[in-house]
């Protein structure tokens, strides 16, 4: 078929990709004190394991507990086995250790490349989704729908929008309080429902349950974080003229986005059939899948310094439950809605997979092989000793969670 012949990246996006610097600032208050846990772990780690290996089993071991929790409340509203919510906070915990280190691992093996931090952020990208669905499902958040639409798409929308300000500036900034406090959080929620029950968040306290309460919390520090991305927005881009890495308008990135947000929210108000408020997991993880493609390109567009296309065939999958509401629901939305998931799903693994074989060859590098056995002969250096000021080097495999590498 024409659509597989066809290359994703053009020869000038794999040239600039090939001259790509990363460029890092973090100020984040928990990643000083995880450090020395995470030099100690990446020495753990046999030197002829592959970076991105790491990356993509901490990612399974995430999504799988995930969708484990999520099996016995698919609702978000049924109370989930302990042990369940257990297993999610580990798994969540794995994979930001396993996250923390692929880069620290690249450093070490010598086999940092600019793949190695396309692939991170990919794997970061599906994480939040899973992550945003599990915590919601471990609150018991399905009983308040408005609730958990707005911190499940809210979080997956500051996460674009930390692409969006390093497509703007260049460099990826962390906050003090950002991702690996966010994670932290969230283990934390996770275990405090595994010991006294998910219905502990339905306890009211001030006419307010315990799980509105930590929401608005959550939602108090997305509005402080967008805050700080409009003020980088206003200092306007590295471009010509103040514009994106790519040369193009600051705010251009916004019409992707909106295009994933605004559909969820008409089909979820316009549906007859309540197809959101009672498969409320089910929705969050299409539109997630949505997200998670267009933030991918996003980061591929900085990365390759190119315009970022508007259109993106993952949305046929929101159409397909459009136009079904268009024509009064002449097919159940439920069946309509999975059809929009297996696409949107094959759609991602399709683009994700051609990425990276496109790269693969260009780079004559292996995705999950190390080229020579045994690593380099140069010791290993802690990331104290390489970083100064929050700043990472281009030399060394990113990752989207600001950690050193």
């Amino acid at each position: 078929m024409k659509f597989f012949k066809s290359r994703i990246l053009s020869e000038s996006q794999l040239r600039k990709l090939g001259e790509h610097q990363y460029s890092c600032q973090s100020v984040s208050i928990c990643d000083k004190f995880l450090q020395p846990y995470w030099n100690w772990l990446v020495l753990r780690v046999p030197i002829w394991l592959a970076p991105n290996l790491l990356t993509i089993m901490g990612l399974i071991v995430n999504i799988l507990t995930a969708l484990l929790l999520v099996a016995y409340s698919p609702d978000a509203k049924q109370e989930a086995p302990w042990w369940t919510c257990a297993l999610c906070a580990l798994g969540l915990f794995i994979y930001q250790s396993l996250d923390a280190i692929d880069g620290k691992q690249a450093r070490r093996t010598g086999s940092a490349n600019p793949l190695g931090e396309l692939f991170d952020h990919g794997c970061d990208s599906l994480s939040t989704v899973f992550v945003a669905v599990s915590a919601c499902t471990a609150v018991q958040l399905g009983n308040y729908p408005a609730w958990m639409f707005f911190q499940c798409f809210c979080a997956m929308t500051l996460f674009y929008c930390a692409h969006w300000q390093t497509y703007v500036s260049g460099t990826l900034k962390f906050g003090k309080i950002d991702v690996t406090e966010a994670q932290i959080t969230i283990m934390g929620i996770l275990i405090v429902s595994a010991l006294f029950g998910t219905q502990v968040w339905s306890v009211k306290v001030f006419e307010f349950t315990l799980g509105q309460i930590l929401c608005t919390v959550f939602h108090l520090g997305y509005f402080a974080v967008l805050n700080d991305f409009k003020e980088n927005l206003k200092r306007g881009g590295k471009g010509k003229n103040g514009s994106t890495v790519a040369g193009t308008s600051v705010l251009s990135p916004v019409i992707p986005i909106l295009l994933v947000v605004m559909p969820a929210f008409i089909i979820y108000k316009k549906s007859e059939q309540a197809i959101y408020e009672t498969h409320p997991v089910l929705y969050i993880l299409t539109f997630g899948l949505v997200a998670a493609k267009v933030t991918n390109r996003l980061v591929v567009a900085h990365m390759t310094k190119s315009e970022m296309q508007m259109w993106d065939y993952s949305l046929v999958g929101p159409a397909l439950l459009f136009f079904n509401q268009y024509f009064n629901t002449f097919i159940n939305e439920y069946v309509v809605l999975w059809l929009a998931l297996i696409w949107v799903l094959l759609d991602l693994l399709v683009y994700c997979c051609r990425v990276c074989q496109e790269i693969c060859a260009y780079l004559r590098i292996e995705l999950f092989r190390i080229p020579y056995p045994g690593g380099p002969q140069r010791p290993y250096e802690p990331a104290s000793l390489n970083e100064k000021n929050g700043t990472k080097s281009h030399k060394a495999k990113s990752r989207s969670s600001k950690n050193a590498k």
